[in-house]
């Protein structure tokens, strides 16, 4: 067998069931953990589906998890289900409706990339594109960090960012980063409408050069205070929404 994520976080296992796209082997939950809201919830899949569950000490829970933020429950679930980028593809083809692909150059921090996964689900992105390599993958703090959010979200980890971006532009896609920079135009004036690829560079020094290049075109939000960026979680948020308001709104 494959090595196990250890899934933690009542939202976060709570997800993995009802999603239902990798299995769940076994289920810890702390000794005295009061059985209501999210946690009933997943005691409830756990019994339907047959899943083993174990009371543990607390404490056993908190060195299991590497954190004391499990909010009283574990699974011990199959590896997570990256999609591969043919697919990811064949559903922006397949789409009816402008697809929308987020796309993260060398995110580091798992609650950044946590944040952004989340955001994308709640405005039905249709796929997250992340590089295989010198990033933050899909971690178990990154999917309780999401709420959960990426058991729903069909994520593709790309051996080469860069060419995978040129599949997408093949594909339809028009590719925008987000970038403060020189020349970048207003947020709120891009047209945001369309087959979109949307990229958000790492934290510190943004996007690389390359993935630069091969955006098609660039924009920026405002700021009218003193520091002069935004967090990557932050600003991909907020224009994850502005192409949410603009095609909900028909801008």
């Amino acid at each position: 067998m494959a090595s196990l994520d250890l899934l933690y976080g009542r939202n976060a296992v709570r997800e993995a069931f009802l999603a239902g796209r990798r299995r769940i082997y076994r289920l810890h939950v702390a000794a005295g953990a009061t059985p209501g809201g999210a946690l009933g919830d997943v005691l409830r899949l756990a019994a339907k589906a047959g899943i083993p569950i174990q009371e543990i000490d607390r404490g056993q829970l908190d060195r299991m998890a590497g954190t004391a933020n499990h909010h009283g429950v574990m699974a011990e679930a199959a590896p997570y289900p990256y999609v591969g980028l043919f697919d990811l593809l064949e559903r922006v083809k397949a789409k009816q409706t402008p697809a929308l692909i987020l796309i993260l150059d060398y995110l580091q921090d798992p609650q950044n990339l946590g944040t952004l996964v989340r955001s994308a689900e709640a405005v039905a992105a249709d796929g997250i594109l992340i590089p295989q390599h010198r990033a933050a993958g899909i971690t178990p703090a990154v999917v309780n960090a999401s709420a959960g959010a990426t058991e729903h979200v069909a994520i593709c980890d790309a051996s080469n960012l860069v060419r995978a971006m040129k599949e997408l532009k093949d594909a339809g896609l028009w590719i925008i980063g987000l970038e403060k920079e020189e020349g970048a135009s207003l947020y709120t004036l891009v047209d945001l409408r369309g087959p979109l690829g949307l990229v958000v560079g790492g934290e510190g020094k943004g996007m690389s050069r390359l993935v630069k290049e091969t955006c098609d075109s660039l924009m920026q939000l405002p700021m009218a205070g003193k520091v002069d960026s935004l967090n990557a979680a932050v600003a991909g948020s907020i224009a994850l929404y502005e192409v949410w308001r603009q095609r909900s709104a028909g801008r």
